[in-house]
């Protein structure tokens, strides 16, 4: 049996909030962040701290990820948080969000397919920006300049090839 999907709404998505949160946040807490090098969320997590944001894994199984101690949940994060970024199943997210509203976070962002309306709606109504079903490494690639379409930064900005103008 398939659950059907809910349409995310669009200020979930909105650029303009998304470039305001990846440009203001310091300190990240990734739910669900894997100790193994082969999950996205690890990944992620890496990438994250490479281009300067304090990570903070949040996964109960692990004592330590990243170098950084992991705390079994945001309750036990014991320094302020912008962003809460989820890598857990969209059922998780309404207990997430309430976790993210009592510990004062700015923002609630779910990965790709992390969707949930009940924790939108949650996170919103607690004063919490959310951004859902999207990617914040990708996110952080597009708007902060560092994604080409061969997967390095030009320093170019422009659709037109040198040389063939």
């Amino acid at each position: 049996m398939t659950v059907p999907q809910m349409t995310v709404p669009q200020r979930y998505q909105d650029p303009l909030e998304i470039q305001r949160v990846l440009n203001t946040a310091r300190t990240i807490a990734i739910v669900g962040l894997s100790n193994n090098e082969l999950r996205a969320s690890y990944f992620v997590g890496y990438y994250l701290k490479r281009h300067g944001y304090r990570v903070v894994p949040v996964n109960p199984k692990v004592s330590e990820i990243l170098g950084e101690t992991s705390y079994a949940s945001l309750l036990d994060v014991p320094e302020p948080v912008d962003i809460v970024n989820v890598f857990r199943a969209p059922d998780a997210l309404p207990e997430i969000a309430e976790q993210t509203v009592r510990i004062g976070a700015g923002a609630l962002w779910s990965q790709f397919d992390v969707i949930n309306a009940e924790g939108g709606r949650i996170a919103e109504e607690g004063g919490v920006t959310v951004i859902m079903d999207r990617c914040i490494k990708v996110e952080h690639a597009r708007y902060i300049g560092r994604m080409h379409w061969l997967g390095f930064n030009t320093q170019r900005i422009t659709s037109v090839r040198a040389g063939l103008q």
